[in-house]
């Protein structure tokens, strides 16, 4: 990439990282293009859908949340090593705000620019879960998919100002569904 594409790059990278923290995941491209100092169709050059470029913010957030949820299967109580998981995806999930739609539907959209990455953060959360069924201390019936749902759900209402305060207790309710009773009284 020539240099002056590069700074191009990096500047939309910035910019739309203060923008979408300031307005969320549906701010104006427009606007990011202005603020950036390039035009609408440079932005759409280096970033040809917004999922792309919300892919490339969120790249580095997604790989370390699933390297740690690959350092967690060594710990040794996998129920706290899921809960730690679920707290860190779901505060990361929190910091990119207005994500969950977009990461919701790229699940399930091959096409989107976000689809590996949201695939491999539901794989990771699926392989705690089963490490946890495994050793008794998680709901049997449960699977990625409905882990996923649940971080999404938790996520959200995070972002929601009227419920936030009541956020953790929710937290602590839908964690305790999760696990077994006994794991979730730590008997």
């Amino acid at each position: 990439m020539r240099a002056d594409a590069q700074k191009n790059y990096q500047r939309l990278l910035s910019v739309a990282r203060e923008v979408f923290q300031e307005s969320g995941a549906e701010a104006s491209l427009r606007d990011i293009a202005r603020k950036a100092g390039v035009g609408l169709g440079t932005l759409y050059r280096h970033f040809p859908t917004r999922e792309a470029l919300l892919e490339a913010l969120l790249r580095d957030g997604f790989e370390a949340l699933a390297a740690q949820a690959d350092a967690l299967l060594q710990a040794e109580s996998a129920d706290a090593a899921l809960v730690a998981w679920l707290q860190q995806i779901i505060a990361f999930t929190h910091s990119q705000r207005g994500v969950i739609a977009p990461m919701m539907h790229a699940i399930e959209d091959e096409a989107s620019a976000l689809h590996g990455s949201c695939v491999r953060l539901r794989a990771s959360g699926a392989a705690l879960l089963m490490r946890a069924q495994r050793q008794g201390s998680a709901r049997p019936d449960l699977d990625g998919d409905a882990l996923f749902d649940l971080i999404a759900a938790l996520a959200w209402l995070r972002e929601q100002p009227s419920h936030a305060a009541r956020a953790d207790r929710i937290f602590a309710l839908v964690t305790g569904a999760v696990l077994n009773q006994e794991a979730a009284r730590g008997d």
